[in-house]
């Protein structure tokens, strides 16, 4: 019936009609037919087509209101009120809830100003007047705040649906670009990177060239660290440029990026903040990749980032890095109780869009929800040497 309104309008038209009928045939109305025909329909009818048309239909049954009002309605033609009259009050809910509170009070004016000239003319003074005009105002002021209900309420949800769908559309905006200045924070990091191999690399050659006649070991041994150095470069560069669209080169950070190594002044840090941090980490961290190693430092930087600023006060969490053959398994968790982790993770949080993003640069794959025991976990497996 939502999907089709007129079907249910139908459905209270036919009702009405039916009534209409029956009540007219039992008090033996003695009047032309046709004219309680025209009457009928155009109170009946445009019931249909009332959300589709409301203004039209609802003024449609007001004049038929008003052929009725100088034909019949009276206790000497047998009926003073016809069940199809109820299509009044339906017009008048119609032109609050779908019109527009200001042409409502116009049509309430005009349904009041009817009522009063069919009470005095047609039912005359007396207490059967009184009681009428009573019953018809009951009838109107309940349509009348049923409409106030409903238009308020379908208000209400068409300014929902606006804001849900501008908060769609920011929330994709902010995803593309967090993902965009994480790439360009990947890209200037990648200078690093590239700076340091070149660096050794120009070193080692300058000092094999001048050892190579007269110390051909000390000239070998720097000709295998250029391949190393090399071979490492080249990894880095295909590991990063193949997710780089664009550069910024902008705010060039010069400084030394920082690694695995240096998890353990990450976490002094966190301490010092308010965070109780416990660090389990191998001594062969300090070995990994220069990109590897970055990328176990921002995403463990990040995690703890999230705890203290969602875990809550008492809160305390746990890193464990480890070096299993060919990978590297990281896992941050915490037993905070705070504002919920899987509310940001629903809405894509940009700290989590760069945790994923910078996890799949390197070639790993990385996890965050609920901890099964409280709190909060980050999981993440990251290749030595990407495929």
């Amino acid at each position: 019936m939502r999907a089709h309104p007129a079907f249910g309008d139908s459905l209270i038209a036919g009702s009405l009609a039916l009534f209409d009928l029956g009540a007219m045939l039992s008090a033996g109305v003695y009047l032309p037919t046709s004219v309680l025909y025209l009457v009928g329909l155009l109170l009946v009818v445009p019931v249909i087509f009332r959300r589709k048309h409301p203004l039209a239909s609802s003024y449609t049954i007001l004049v038929g209101g008003v052929i009725q009002l100088f034909t019949h309605g009276s206790f000497d033609q047998g009926l003073p009120l016809r069940p199809a009259d109820f299509a009044l009050a339906v017009a008048l809910y119609t032109m609050v809830a779908f019109v527009g509170r200001r042409r409502a009070l116009v049509y309430a004016l005009w349904l009041t100003i009817g009522t009063f000239v069919w009470a005095v003319w047609r039912v005359g003074p007396g207490a059967e007047a009184v009681f009428l005009v009573f019953l018809i105002a009951v009838i109107f002021g309940f349509s009348w705040a049923l409409g106030e209900f409903v238009g308020a309420r379908r208000a209400y949800q068409r300014e929902l649906e606006q804001r849900l769908k501008l908060l769609e559309t920011e929330r994709d905006q902010q995803a593309r670009i967090a993902v965009g200045e994480e790439r360009s924070r990947i890209a200037r990091e990648l200078h690093d990177v590239v700076a340091h191999a070149v660096s050794v690399m120009v070193v080692q050659a300058d000092g094999a060239g001048y050892a190579i006649k007269s110390n051909p070991d000390l000239a070998a041994a720097a000709m295998r660290t250029i391949a190393d150095t090399g071979r490492q470069a080249l990894t880095e560069l295909r590991r990063l440029l193949g997710v780089l669209r664009s550069e910024d080169r902008s705010q060039t950070q010069w400084a030394p990026q920082p690694g695995a190594a240096d998890l353990g002044a990450l976490a002094d840090n966190l301490r010092a903040a308010g965070l109780p941090v416990r660090l389990e980490a191998g001594d062969d961290l300090g070995a990994l990749p220069a990109g590897l190693g970055l990328g176990i430092y921002r995403i463990v930087q990040e995690a703890l980032t999230n705890t203290l600023k969602h875990a809550g006060s008492g809160a305390s969490a746990l890193v464990r890095v480890t070096r299993v053959e060919d990978h590297v398994e990281l896992e941050v968790s915490d037993d905070g109780f705070g504002t919920p982790h899987d509310l940001v993770a629903v809405s894509g949080g940009n700290g989590l869009i760069g945790m994923r993003e910078r996890a799949g640069v390197l070639g790993g794959t990385l996890e965050a929800g609920p901890n099964p025991g409280g709190g909060w976990r980050v999981r993440a497996r990251l290749p030595l040497v990407p495929s």
